[in-house]
Order: structure tokens, then sequence, then C-alpha cells
């Protein structure tokens, strides 16, 4: 059953929107190397993880650690390495919609493999 509390998804909301703008600020600025460490710090897993935790369900954070870790190497790095590749010859639009076109591929197989196999449970 779905349930979270208005809290959480306003503290999911001001995080994620703060991190963005810091990462488009840093980057507009010239600052890159600030802009990338900004864009690695994994904010919507850690504060989804807290949430998760603060009930005392530190089973569950580590089965779904688990759980993004595998999808991570199995969608993330093919769509980073697709926009990599694709934006410089095809354009910021179209590769990158190339690219996640091709993480969704990935990540909707991935999940359908957990899901029938009913892994990370």
């Amino acid at each position: 059953m779905f349930k979270m509390n208005i809290s959480g998804i306003l503290l999911n909301f001001v995080v994620g929107g703060t991190v963005t703008a810091v990462i488009v600020g840093f980057e507009e600025s010239g600052h890159r190397i600030l802009s990338g460490l900004a864009a690695l710090v994994p904010v919507f897993t850690l504060v989804s993880y807290f949430f998760i935790g603060a009930n005392g369900n530190a089973l569950a954070v580590s089965q779904h650690s688990k759980f993004v870790l595998i999808g991570t190497l199995v969608s993330w790095i093919p769509y980073m390495a697709a926009v990599a590749i694709l934006v410089p010859r095809l354009g910021t639009n179209k590769g990158i919609g190339l690219a996640l076109v091709l993480f969704l591929v990935l990540a909707g197989t991935y999940v359908g493999i957990v899901d029938k196999f009913g892994l990370f449970k």
C-alpha cells in the first residue's frame, strides 16, 4: 500500500528543486566542478531512505539500496554513456531523448525481471 505524508512530499520537492537549481546555477556561472559534484549527490535516495528508515525499517532501506545499485548498473550507466555519445552527434534534445528511451527500455526490463522473480524482498 502506498502511503506518504505531506511533509515527506514537500521535503522531497524542496530538496530536489534546490539541488537542481544549485546544479544549474553552478554550471551557468562556470563552476563546472561544483556543478558536477552537486549532480553526483544522491538527493532522492538520500531523502527517501531517511523516510523509509524513520519507521525503523532498516531491512527495507537495505533491500531498496540493493535494487537501486543493480538498477544503476543496468540502466543508468548505459543512459549516461548514451548521453555522452549521442548529444555531440545529434544535439541536446535528440541525444537525451534517445538516451532516455534506452534508459526506459533497460529499466523497464530490469523492473520486470525483479518483479517476476521476486528479488529484493
